[in-house]
């Protein structure tokens, strides 16, 4: 092989590395107290919703504009400010996963991700007495 061709191959492969580098989501995830310690870095962070604080979200005057107190588990708290719609389920959330950055006052949310409780655990219960009622009548 001539040295150019060696040369292009080398840094095709370079090339490869540097897009899979930069592709790959390495980030990982953060508490209250360790994102506020890395302001104005993006961050992921998994906390549920304080219910004792107001979800502040007017849909009709300000559709783009949400905020709420979100808490760790570790116990931190910090007000979260999100600039689009409200999900659907946000109070029935078990737990939230946000991106975003950590600002002075609060946490600026990029994305929400809702882990909702599983619908499945009554529906599963429900499901297990029709079965116990089908198989009395039938018998």
């Amino acid at each position: 092989m001539k040295k150019t061709h060696i040369v292009i191959l080398v840094g095709i492969a370079a090339l490869i590395i540097g897009l899979l580098t930069y592709s790959v989501d390495f980030s990982t995830y953060d508490t209250i107290v360790s994102a506020k310690e890395k302001k104005g870095k993006f961050v992921h962070l998994i906390a549920r919703l304080d219910n004792r604080q107001p979800i502040v979200y007017d849909a009709i005057n300000n559709p783009n504009y949400l905020s709420f107190y979100a808490v760790d588990s570790l116990g931190a708290t910090t007000k979260v400010v999100y600039h689009n719609s409200k999900p659907a389920d946000l109070e029935k959330s078990e737990r939230i996963v946000m991106k975003g950055k950590m600002q002075e006052d609060h946490f600026e949310c990029k994305d929400i991700l809702l882990k909702c409780p599983s619908k499945y655990k009554d529906d599963k219960k429900e499901l297990e007495k029709n079965m116990k009622e089908q198989t009395a009548a039938s018998n």
